[in-house]
């Protein structure tokens, strides 16, 4: 669901004065101000007061907000279990009762003037399909767009995001290359990072460069569009049932980067067949053996491995952690 003008229904708590919109001021009232009761598009406040106003709303329904992801509200009862993910104006929804999902969306819609979006497919750049009992989260219709910007689209193909072996670094004496160009292949790649695992490592690596680019770096970057280019349809896939345990893995590579010598870390989450949370990130320390640089990176795998059980266990899914 999308929620219209959102950030007009925002209830402002601070005493907030404007002048008068031009075309609007009262004549012989010209040196007036206005108070605002509710926030406008532009205040700071604007989105807090926003959220405030959706939270109430929610808990005054029954809903818990979740303690480790704030943007996240559960009802869970004996006969129906809703679920709620906000991100700004836009909602998803998902139940296990129909009837209680149409009952809310009923409720939610004489509350707020919303858009009813019916079954999520496509949600900030993602698409979402079902086939066969199973939820494919994947950016097919971004990965293409990105090869076309880039004028990759009719690259050769690569097995491979990452050369075997390469190291990069600020010293390389490659010629310069366009750093904005550069920072903008790095930022689209990265957000494709969100339903492409595979990528996150190399991606990673040619975001160090991103002040001084060389030929070296940018090489390594259209080498990652090439891998794109033959996995187009690749994405995350979810399957029904199975066993509900959250699995998880971490490594790093020691003294992975030759200028500063700073590894990097990486761990990866499954619950049952599913992949559901992956990083890569360079360490802010030099190890001084590979045993301390994989126990950096178990202990950033160890917070995650946290907040995810503390999520699971709000949305009372029992699961098993290894």
């Amino acid at each position: 669901m999308d929620v219209k003008t959102a950030f007009l229904n925002g209830n402002l708590k601070e005493c907030v004065f404007t002048e008068q919109p031009e075309g609007y001021v009262v004549k012989g009232e010209e040196k007036k101000v206005c108070k605002l009761k509710k926030a406008l598009y532009g205040l700071k406040q604007a989105p807090r007061a926003w959220y405030s106003r959706i939270e109430g709303y929610f808990v005054t329904h029954g809903f818990k907000k979740c303690t480790y992801e704030h943007t996240l509200f559960t009802k869970i009862s004996k006969d129906e279990r809703i679920i709620i993910c906000l991100y700004v104006d836009d909602l998803i929804i998902a139940s296990d009762s129909m009837s209680s999902l149409k009952t809310f969306k009923d409720l939610t819609k004489r509350e707020f003037e919303m858009t009813d979006m019916g079954t999520l497919h496509y949600f900030l750049g993602m698409e979402v399909t079902f086939n066969n009992g199973n939820i494919i989260l994947s950016q097919h219709q971004y990965a293409k767009g990105l090869l076309d910007r880039f004028n990759m689209s009719n690259c050769t193909t690569l097995s491979t995001p990452m050369e075997y072996g390469l190291r990069l670094s600020k010293q390389d004496m490659d010629d310069d290359v366009d750093s904005n160009l550069y920072r903008r292949l790095v930022g689209s790649l990265m957000y494709l990072t969100n339903t492409r695992p595979d990528i996150m490592f190399a991606v990673n690596k040619i975001s160090q460069f991103m002040e001084q680019p060389k030929r070296s770096h940018w090489e390594a970057g259209k080498r990652i569009l090439r891998y794109i280019k033959g996995t187009l349809n690749q994405g995350l896939v979810y399957s029904k049932g199975g066993k509900g345990t959250l699995t998880g893995f971490s490594d790093s590579d020691y003294a992975g980067n030759i200028d500063d010598s700073k590894s990097t870390s990486g761990y990866v989450f499954q619950l049952g067949t599913g992949t559901i949370a992956w990083q890569s990130k360079k360490q802010k320390v030099v190890a001084l053996s590979s045993t301390e640089a994989e126990y950096i990176a178990l202990s950033m795998a160890g917070c995650q491995a946290l907040w995810l059980k503390g999520i699971l266990e709000e949305l009372q899914e029992g699961v098993k952690g290894q």
